[in-house]
């Protein structure tokens, strides 16, 4: 499992071995079934997982009960309520396996050993966290300038292996769109 997180952090940075054998120490190797919460809401979310096989959202309930998806990450990647694992502060959302997944997961201790150990791993956290920053600007301006249509046509450009992966109603609700409105997209691109 440890091979793609090598190979997906090896890009871009130089790790020596000492830094490696630290990687694989302190990413422990997890596996979680189909809809499984392995993080929850009102809790201080306790890893960060990097996703070897599977799919994860992240999502809050609103105030009239209604599952809202934030975030679908394809892998590979890491994954997590970002924002509230660094600061370590209670999350709002839940990250839940949409499929069976195959994750490595790492404690916020952990990697601020790592991170201060490695200078490798403490520029790729950066870059990681760069990524993420730029990652929501540009869902926050897509969500606000593109149609639903624009929106759905841009996801399976981009990841169109989510279609066969990920269930219609969180895809729409990650589009911000309801089930029945992403249904008649679907037709309509079809015809």
């Amino acid at each position: 499992m440890h091979e793609k997180l090598l190979h997906f952090i090896s890009s871009g940075h130089q790790f020596n071995s000492d830094e490696i054998e630290m990687i694989t120490t302190y990413f422990e190797p997890v596996n979680y079934s189909k809809n499984t919460i392995i993080e929850a809401a009102g809790k201080v979310p306790q890893y960060l997982y990097y996703i070897v096989t599977g799919y994860l959202r992240l999502f809050y309930t609103d105030q009239n009960g209604a599952e809202v998806t934030t975030h679908i990450n394809c892998p590979p990647g890491f994954f997590t309520s970002y924002f509230n694992f660094i600061n370590q502060t209670k999350s709002d959302e839940n990250v839940e396996c949409i499929t069976a997944c195959e994750l490595l997961r790492i404690s916020k201790e952990n990697l601020d050993v790592l991170t201060a150990a490695s200078s490798a791993m403490k520029d790729f956290s950066i870059s990681v966290f760069q990524q993420s920053v730029t990652y929501n600007e540009n869902r926050s301006k897509e969500l606000s300038t593109l149609s639903a249509e624009q929106r759905y046509l841009k996801l399976i450009e981009n990841y169109p292996e989510i279609i066969q992966n990920v269930p219609v109603q969180y895809i729409a609700s990650f589009l911000g769109m309801k089930p029945e409105s992403l249904s008649r997209i679907r037709k309509k691109i079809i015809n």
